[in-house]
């Protein structure tokens, strides 16, 4: 499966850089990102856990930098093993250009999976891939952008408009639907 898109992201380019490339940013706006530690400049170990329709697993993998052209370009990869429920794989080439008004970031996306999530159908994995790049980049760009914390975006509810919201130490809660559209 192929993803395309671009964000406009209020920052300039060496923030962004910057951003891509911290573990404790990634981590917060990979949605189910359980961990990820930095193995060497070029390399990470990550535990997400997700849920594919019925389907539910913990995928323990790397994830890679390679043709590393900063502050410009990168291409960052990676592949899961979530036991039975099967294995993804996938990649994507990210570009950062100055324009007026901040940082264009554009993504390529590849994504491959096998085991009883390919069972599911092309439709739904297809579906679930386009929102989790979605949620991936809106939560980024509003880490850098500084609307939100590298704390909070990975918290319940920081997908959305009103992450944080709240009072006292608790953030809102949003419905289900509003985080599965929002």
């Amino acid at each position: 499966m192929q993803l395309t898109g671009t964000r406009l992201i209020s920052a300039d380019r060496g923030t962004v850089w910057s951003a891509l490339n911290d573990p404790d940013v990634l981590k917060a706006c990979i949605p189910g990102c359980e961990s990820l530690e930095k193995t060497s400049e070029t390399s990470f170990e990550a535990v997400v856990k997700q849920k594919v329709g019925p389907v539910s697993a913990t995928f323990r993998g790397a994830v890679e930098l390679s043709d590393i052209d900063a502050p410009s370009s990168y291409r960052i990869s990676g592949e899961g093993k979530g036991g039975a429920a099967g294995f993804a794989k996938g990649g994507a080439n990210v570009r950062l250009a100055e324009v007026e008004g901040g940082t264009e970031l554009s993504y390529d996306v590849d994504a491959k999976v096998g085991g009883k999530i390919a069972q599911l159908g092309a439709r739904l994995i297809d579906g679930f891939a386009k929102k989790l790049a979605d949620e991936f980049f809106a939560t980024f760009q509003k880490v850098v952008e500084g609307g939100g914390t590298v704390e909070s975006a990975g918290g319940p509810g920081a997908s959305g408009d009103d992450a944080g919201a709240g009072t006292g130490d608790k953030p809102a809660k949003k419905g289900w639907l509003k985080r599965l559209t929002g």
